[in-house]
């Protein structure tokens, strides 16, 4: 499949202050969450001067992608902050782009990871009419061999911070969003924490450890309503109880270092592990890796030379292929919205 460029997707963050409030009713538009919840939000933002570190990220990770793939441009927007995606595409479209890959700064199936990501592109063609490009979502990439192989490295580098004499006792973490159980399910058995659960054991045998738990973090909305667990916080205070000297959280959910993993994990969850008594650490996310450039460049070899999926095996396959302008890719899991560009 010939390609001209590369979109890279993201979820957007405020880069100042005065950003943070819009960026937040951006998010949860429609979805009636409390004046109150946002007011508390926002001050997680404000703590960091009100930027999030993401936009940042990705410009770095753009350029490295250039720098993996000097043939094709590579264009940078998001969902819920500038630059927006819809104003990306239309300059794509203006530029002669017919069509693109779409790399997604979400690893994951479901709908946050995959499906609203889908919608996403299918929006900004609409904006950009009948000379929009043609986009198709590169593929879920969970369990692609450079995935793994940052996350175990983190995971070793973060447990060489710890004392010596507390590393091999320390216990290892891997956390990921919750969402409500009811979205898990939306697409057959649960495949979003299917994949999570999928994810963490490649990524623990890689940085050899046997033994580890995987639990979730930064769940929102009303407290009667079901979501994955168990919370990290209620996990922690477990590992408290059971005198686990040590933690390693490793936050495989998220590729980036945005305000939930540097509030809820580097603030929150730190400041527990202490209050505890328990040494704590935290694996880097791959930010702008440059592997995670390479794993870029590798899937759109795949959807344009035709090569052959890069998978670490493990006991299952989970995942789907690739989604072209919105409309479904293909797998039983996916359902994204159909949206023409017209």
């Amino acid at each position: 499949m010939a390609l001209d460029a590369v979109l890279l997707l993201s979820f957007g963050g405020p880069e100042g202050p005065e950003q943070v409030r819009p960026f937040l009713e951006n998010v949860t538009r429609g979805r009636g969450v409390p004046a109150a919840r946002l007011d508390a939000v926002a001050e997680h933002y404000l703590h960091f001067g009100g930027v999030s570190p993401i936009n940042g990220i990705n410009r770095a990770l753009a350029e490295a992608m250039r720098a993996e793939m000097p043939d094709l441009p590579v264009y940078f927007g998001n969902r819920n902050w500038e630059p927006y995606a819809e104003d990306v595409v239309a300059q794509m479209a203006a530029d002669g782009v017919r069509r693109a890959a779409v790399f997604p700064t979400s690893a994951w199936g479901g709908y946050s990871g995959c499906e609203q990501y889908a919608e996403d592109i299918a929006r900004a063609r609409r904006v950009a009419g009948e000379r929009a490009p043609e986009l198709v979502k590169l593929r879920q990439y969970f369990d692609h061999p450079l995935f793994v192989a940052m996350f175990a490295e983190a995971i070793a580098a973060a447990a060489d911070t710890l004392p010596a004499g507390l590393r091999e006792s320390a216990r290892l973490v891997f956390t990921a969003h919750s969402i409500p159980v009811a979205a898990d399910e939306r697409y057959g058995p649960r495949l979003y924490s299917s994949q999570v659960g999928y994810a963490t054991g490649l990524v623990a045998a890689a940085a050899g450890y046997p033994d580890y738990d995987q639990v979730w973090q930064s769940r929102s909305g009303p407290p009667q309503v079901p979501w994955l667990e168990p919370d990290v916080e209620t996990h922690l205070a477990a590992l408290a109880d059971a005198r686990v000297p040590a933690v390693i959280v490793c936050p495989i959910g998220f590729l980036s270092d945005n305000i939930e993993v540097i509030w809820d994990l580097d603030n929150e969850v730190r400041t527990q592990a202490q209050a505890a008594g328990i040494a704590y650490t935290r694996a880097a996310t791959p930010n702008s890796d440059r592997r995670l450039a390479r794993l870029a460049r590798s899937l759109i070899e795949e959807l344009r030379d035709g090569t052959a999926p890069e998978r670490v095996a493990g006991p299952t396959a989970l995942g789907c292929g690739f989604g072209v302008n919105g409309e479904p890719c293909g797998s039983s899991h996916c359902t994204a919205v159909v949206a023409p560009a017209g």
